[in-house]
């Protein structure tokens, strides 16, 4: 039999047809069974979280049948409450589905402690711009008899000699003794 006789046949067209309507009947039932598997339609408002401490959060979370997941906690804001939440994704008011993840990031308990450099024998316009790039503050200046015109000679936090590599907080004042130029 040739394929064109075969394609025009009655058993072809027969099987054709009832091929057709199974899967219009699969896909009506397919489309009914997303519809009400993934709850078409329903959906849960986001609450507004930032500047609420993460206990709070956690609750509104779950009365709004959310789940959260927490991402790395950002430098600190002192803006915002130790422990609470400063950003959040989706943001508040945004409509999504039952138990989606809320992005939530913390305010860390402090701010990040970097490592005083090593900035001893270094000239104070040297030694300056290296403590603020690294988030430090230059505090007060002493001066004592040395040869090296303001050259550092000690670096100094809250009256006690500090070493480079002690772990202190950005934002710290960090005192400085330079030499006066004399003997």
């Amino acid at each position: 039999m040739s394929l064109i006789k075969f394609v025009t046949s009655k058993v072809f067209l027969k099987q054709l047809g009832l091929a057709i309507v199974a899967l219009i009947i699969i896909g009506f039932f397919t489309l009914r069974y997303l519809k009400y598997s993934t709850n078409h339609g329903d959906f849960e408002t986001v609450p507004e979280l930032k500047g609420k401490s993460f206990d709070i959060a956690k609750m509104e979370l779950e009365d709004n049948n959310l789940a959260f997941e927490l991402q790395d906690s950002a430098n600190y804001n002192p803006n915002y409450p130790k422990k609470s939440v400063i950003d959040q994704q989706p943001a508040a008011g945004a409509k999504v589905k039952e138990n989606r993840k809320i992005y939530l990031t913390l305010n860390p308990s402090g701010y990040k402690k970097v490592g005083v450099p090593n900035i001893i024998r270094r000239t104070y316009r040297q030694a300056k711009p290296t403590l603020e790039a690294l988030g430090f503050e230059v505090g007060k200046i002493t001066r004592v008899n040395d040869i090296g015109l303001d050259q550092v000679i000690e670096v100094r936090y809250k009256g006690e000699k500090i070493n480079p590599g002690t772990m202190l907080e950005k934002t710290t004042k960090i005192d400085l003794v330079l030499g006066n130029g004399k003997q």
